[in-house]
Parts: C-alpha cells; structure tokens; sequence
C-alpha cells in the first residue's frame, strides 16, 4: 500500500471488479436492517423510496472514485486538494475514528449472528468475533491483486445464496400479501429517501481507495455506481419485504431465522461470514490509509494489522453497538465534506489536480497548509446537518449538508479570487 499515486502499469481492477467489490459491499447485514426502517412507507412507498434514494446517492459516491482513477491517489489524499495538506489531516483523524468503530460493529453483528445459528458447541460468540475479525484483517492485507480473484469467487457465492434467500422471503410471504400490509404510523417519503441516500454517500470518501487500482475510469465508475446500486437496492428490498410481513424491528435476524427454519442452516452462516468479509475489509483497509496519512512511517501492513486488530479487540471487550449514535455523528461530518471536494475538484478545478502535488507545500498549501475557507464551510454543512437531523426536517439531512457546503465553499473560493484578482490589479 502506497498513499503516492498509482501507476498505470501497477492498475489491474476492471470495471466487473469494481462491480464485484461494491455488490459484496452492498450484500450485508445492516443494509437488510436499514432497509425494515422503510416499512412505515408500505411496499409501494419503501420500493420508490429505495430506487430513487440509491439513484441519488449512488452518483456522489461514484463521482468521489474519479479522483482516484485519474490520479491514482487514495479518498483521503484527494481532500487535499480542498483542504490544504494539514487540513486533510482532521479527516483523516475522523476517519480512523470512525473505520475502527465501524470495523468493530461489523465483526461483533457478523460473529453474533453466526453464534446464534452455529451447532451448541460452538455457540461463543467471542470465538466468531475473532474469526470474522481475522479473516477481515487478512482479506485486506492481500491487496488488491488478491482482491482481484477474491472477490469474483465469493461475490457470485455470496450472490448465489442470496439468490434462495429472496425467493424464501418471498415465496414465504408472497407480493400480493405484502402489498396489502397498510402500515399503522405512515411515514415520511422525504425522511426515508433521506435514509436511502445517506448509505451510499457514506462509502463516497472511500471509493477512491480502491478506483486508483482502476483500468480506466470509465470502468471504476460504472461498475462502482451499479454495483453498489444492484447490491444495495436488493437487500433494503429484502429488509423491507422482511419487516412488512413481521412487523419486526430486526429484519436481518428474522431473515437468517427463516433460512434456518428451512434447513438452510450453512447457506445462513455463508451470508454471515462472506457478507462480513466483503463488506468490511474495505473499511480495515480504508481505516489503514487514513491512519498512514497521518502516520506515514508506520508502514503498510503494520497498519492493516493494527486497524484490524484494533476493531476486533473493541468488538471481543467493548458493547460497541451502544456506540453506534456516536459513528453515525462522525460520520455525517462526511457528506458536507464530499460535497466541498466534488465542488473543488469538478468545480474549482476544472476536474484536474497535481496528484504529486497533493504531497508538496505547493499548489495545494492555502494558508499554513489550511484552507480555512473550506473548513469554515465544512463546518457549517455540519452544523446544518445535525440541526436538520435533530429537527425533523421533511428534506432530511444528507442531501442539504453536502449541498449547502458546496454552495457556501464555491463562494468563498470565488470571492478569494475576485480579492486576488483584484491585489493583483492594484499592484499593477
């Protein structure tokens, strides 16, 4: 792992690779759950509200990896480029935060629900843990030419077996019964799109981890934005179906539940387990170069091992699903902040950085290495994110952060340069 940019000769991901990695990303437990949040929607409602949301979310999120994909360089080294050097460094701060948080939840959902559907012998919870945790640790410590076949033997298992657990929900079920479910507390469309959207913009600043290993950028984006797009569309479907039949808080339980019921014991662990590793060795190996980008000298794998161990020792001692508000607040620091470096990039400018500059004083060092204005609207995208969030704004709280920090970011650079322009007139 190098934070440098990535040569073309060392570029070996097809655009199926990246449709592979962010399927398998997509296929995960949590996504089954969040999709059961939509149910006060109905079927028709939390359907519309799942296609549009990920149409929405999906774009930013694939947008980010270009950056990659022409550079070379990692998600955390392009916030540079708005930033300033030493600005990037708090998201990278916040990143490690948050990627050992989400490492450790990861690991503890995957190793509980294998406990709960494992033979009695082998019911421990802790002992899944620590298998989830090291199979997730040495998964990204493979690099991406081990991804590379990883991912297209697993995803297509993984795929697979989700195969016969959507026709088990609904053949159990049945469309016509579920469409009928009228939900008690009809929800709000424009909090659950807001839901929807708010998944794929959290991967957006990750993506170019992996687009710099791309091919071609035509590739990276198109299979990032429809894999993910597939992957996660399908299991919020599920979810939703899952909790409109039940009336459950816990559509993922209930869905490995029934695979039980059905005899389907092993296909239940192979979507725990291969679900897990797909899905967060991205964050293992995302958290690692966030943490080199702050501590170069650490060296690659020393910093796969640390973040991985680090995860799975929180998840074995800590209840770290109590600390889940907690990344959720970390983590919505980052759609503002990926609205500021779409702008900058795409914007600002004109889709094209100096990828070596991006590790030099110059063109990127602002004042001191800080671009204050960034950080300035960074911060008050925040501010309106939390303030949407805890009011209950009907817009939600994603979409309006990242918007309003790119608009307010875009006027701050252009009157710096209507001031520069202007010094530079009067000096004249």
């Amino acid at each position: 792992m190098s934070l440098g940019p990535i040569e073309r000769h060392e570029r070996n991901l097809s655009g199926w690779d990246f449709f592979l990695l962010w399927t398998g990303a997509a296929i995960a437990l949590p996504e089954i759950w969040a999709g059961g949040l939509l149910a006060s929607l109905g079927l028709v409602g939390g359907l519309l509200a799942i296609l549009l949301g990920h149409l929405i979310g999906n774009t930013p999120m694939a947008l980010g990896g270009i950056i990659g994909s022409r550079h070379g360089v990692p998600s955390i080294v392009s916030t540079r480029g708005a930033l300033g050097p030493r600005g990037a460094f708090l998201p990278a701060a916040l990143n490690v935060i948050q990627l050992a948080g989400w490492t450790a939840v990861m690991v503890w959902i995957g190793g509980h629900a294998a406990a709960r559907l494992s033979p009695a012998s082998l019911q421990y919870p802790r002992l899944w843990i620590v298998v989830c945790g090291g199979l997730t640790t040495l998964w990204a410590l493979g690099g991406h030419r081990l991804w590379k076949t990883l991912q297209r033997f697993t995803v297509i298992l993984l795929f697979l077996v989700s195969v016969v657990m959507t026709w088990i929900v609904v053949r159990e079920y049945g469309w016509r019964n579920l469409a009928a479910v009228r939900p008690a507390e009809p929800g709000s469309f424009m909090l659950g799109l807001d839901l929807v959207i708010a998944m794929p913009l959290s991967w957006a600043l990750m993506t170019s981890d992996y687009s710099r290993y791309a091919r071609s950028t035509k590739g990276s984006f198109w299979g990032s934005w429809l894999g993910y797009f597939a992957g996660s569309c399908w299991m919020y479907a599920v979810g939703l179906c899952a909790a409109l039949a039940t009336q459950t808080a816990t559509p993922d339980s209930m869905v490995l539940d029934l695979l039980h019921q059905h005899g389907l014991a092993i296909a239940a662990l192979i979507v725990i387990l291969l679900s897990t590793l797909t899905t967060t060795f991205l964050d293992v190996y995302s958290n690692a170069v966030s943490l080199l980008s702050v501590v170069p000298r650490l060296g690659q794998r020393a910093a796969v091992l640390l973040c991985g161990v680090a995860g799975t020792l929180c998840a074995v001692f800590f209840p770290v699903t109590e600390y889940e508000s907690f990344l959720l607040l970390i983590g919505s620091a980052f759609s503002p902040l990926l609205g500021i470096v779409l702008a900058d990039y795409f914007l600002v400018k004109k889709g094209s950085y100096d990828a070596n500059g991006l590790f030099r004083r110059d063109p990127y060092w602002y004042n001191a290495g800080v671009n204050l204005r960034a950080i300035v609207a960074w911060g008050l995208g925040f501010v309106l994110c939390q303030v949407s969030s805890r009011q209950g704004w009907s817009i939600g709280a994603s979409l309006p952060g990242m918007l309003a920090s790119a608009g307010l970011y875009l006027v701050a650079m252009a009157w710096r340069r209507g001031n520069a322009s202007g010094e530079a007139g009067g000096t004249a």
